[in-house]
């Protein structure tokens, strides 16, 4: 299993790296809000308050919508063709997953090239832990993404997901702290594990490790983790049995 994930890792970011363009629009949306948006909010919050949430944006972007890839193979017949090879069900999820958690490094590694330059300042300690809990939670979204894009019509993914993206961004708070948000928008919020997820990431952003509130986004990412990648794994295994 471990070598057929290599290799369909390998593959996949061949292929990656033959659309560097599509690497950089990826993260253009943030960057945007990053260096237009900042500035405006940094008279009233901070970089560690304003960055963590573009980060879970990128994410829910990029990783919600990484099932796009098996779509298309879907529709072409490349899915069908890795079925009838003996490379391992699971590697033939796993390979994918991983290039997509690699593309998203590579994302937020820019977009925090760029904060830093206009002023974000980070403890190395909160940098990583915060950075370990986007990796963690990009896999369980890809993985999760793959699920629905096997489970749905083809034609409907894209914008169901598209869709289903908007609120899920809002409701994190990836803008704005939620604790500003009306009584009834707050506790909305408060379904989505997103939030939770992102008021870890700022407390670590500004040094705060043994809190409550890293407490809960540790536990619900890990969650969400186990659930996703239990559900990414018995599809695709049902899928390509």
């Amino acid at each position: 299993m471990l070598r057929d994930t290599w290799v369909l890792f390998r593959h996949g970011v061949r292929v990656t790296l033959q659309q560097k363009v599509g690497l950089i629009f990826g993260a253009i949306q943030p960057l945007l809000f990053l260096v237009l948006f900042g500035p405006i909010f940094a008279t009233i919050g901070t970089w560690e308050t304003l960055v963590p949430g573009l980060i879970i944006q990128l994410g829910l972007m990029s990783m919600g919508l990484a099932g796009f890839g098996v779509v298309f193979e879907k529709r072409s017949g490349v899915l069908e063709r890795m079925r009838v090879t003996p490379a391992s069900r699971l590697a033939l999820l796993l390979g994918r997953v991983l290039n997509n958690v690699l593309t998203l490094v590579v994302q937020t590694l820019l977009l925090l090239v760029v904060a830093f330059a206009l002023g974000l300042r980070v403890p190395v300690l909160g940098l990583a832990a915060g950075f370990a809990l986007v990796v963690v939670l990009g896999a369980s979204l890809a993985a999760l993404s793959y699920a629905i894009a096997l489970t749905m019509n083809e034609q409907l993914f894209a914008p169901v997901m598209s869709t289903a993206v908007i609120p899920l961004i809002l409701l994190s708070g990836s803008f704005l702290p939620m604790s500003m948000a009306p009584g009834w928008l707050d506790a909305l919020s408060h379904l989505s594990p997103f939030r939770y997820v992102l008021e870890a990431i700022r407390d670590l952003f500004h040094g705060h490790y043994l809190t409550g509130t890293v407490g809960a986004g540790v536990a619900v990412t890990a969650i969400f983790a186990v659930l996703s990648l239990t559900i990414g794994t018995r599809v695709f295994n049902r899928e390509n049995a």
